[in-house]
């Protein structure tokens, strides 16, 4: 069963971008109530809609565990995704718009433009890869090109590597690292790392950043 972007509605996208971006965290099936908490909406509600999904056969459910796509659920929210991202990119990089801002956004437009015209803005930008937080950038085929990082939290002192990729989901999280001028693609290394949990010194550039709290369990890394 195939479902393209424009059969479907606003919710079952949402619904369906939520699925996939819960799944990534353990490719597990996913539970109502995950997706209730992610969407902000009540038990009963996401319930409602989870049916609706498989009823379309976007979703599957598994006994006691909950709800995984089909392939055709992938597409949907894989089409989304894609526009989200094409058009954080867009917003950032033809209208300049500060990368805390492009998120908030790109939830709005995600579900107004058309496959057509995603593809034009990808051809403006010469078919990009990644967002302005490094995030992956489906293909117009729904494929995606999710490379292994590793939070800078977990990172040992002495550690190098190169900063790939932070969470759009924090504004002011994203305010703090540009001040600082730090974005995907710096390399850095763990000068030191405060223990129970402290904070960790971190050099960019040569310039040592204190970050704790939140912000290295949300900045994902690849070793160098």
């Amino acid at each position: 069963m195939s479902v393209r972007h424009h059969e479907t509605s606003e919710a079952v996208q949402d619904y369906a971008k939520a699925i996939w971006s819960l799944a990534q965290r353990d490719d597990e099936a996913v539970s109502t109530s995950a997706i209730a908490e992610r969407l902000d909406v009540s038990a009963a509600s996401a319930s409602a809609m989870v049916k609706r999904l498989e009823s379309m056969g976007l979703v599957e459910r598994e006994p006691y565990h909950g709800v995984k796509l089909t392939p055709a659920g992938e597409r949907v929210a894989l089409e989304v995704v894609r526009h989200h991202r094409l058009l954080e990119l867009y917003l950032a990089e033809a209208l300049g718009m500060s990368w805390d801002r492009v998120h908030e956004e790109a939830e709005v437009l995600e579900h107004a433009i058309s496959p057509a015209l995603s593809e034009l803005i990808a051809t403006k930008l010469g078919n990009p890869t990644h967002d302005p937080h490094g995030d992956p950038i489906p293909t117009a085929e729904g494929k995606i090109d999710e490379v292994p990082t590793f939070p800078l939290a977990e990172l040992d002192t002495g550690a190098r590597g190169l900063f790939v990729r932070v969470s759009d989901s924090d504004p002011d999280m994203l305010r703090y690292l540009a001040e600082r001028g730090i974005a995907p693609g710096d390399r850095f290394e763990v000068i030191a790392r405060e223990p129970f949990d402290g904070p960790l010194t971190v050099e960019f550039a040569g310039e040592p950043h204190v970050l704790g709290g939140a912000l290295p369990k949300a900045m994902r890394t690849v070793p160098l």
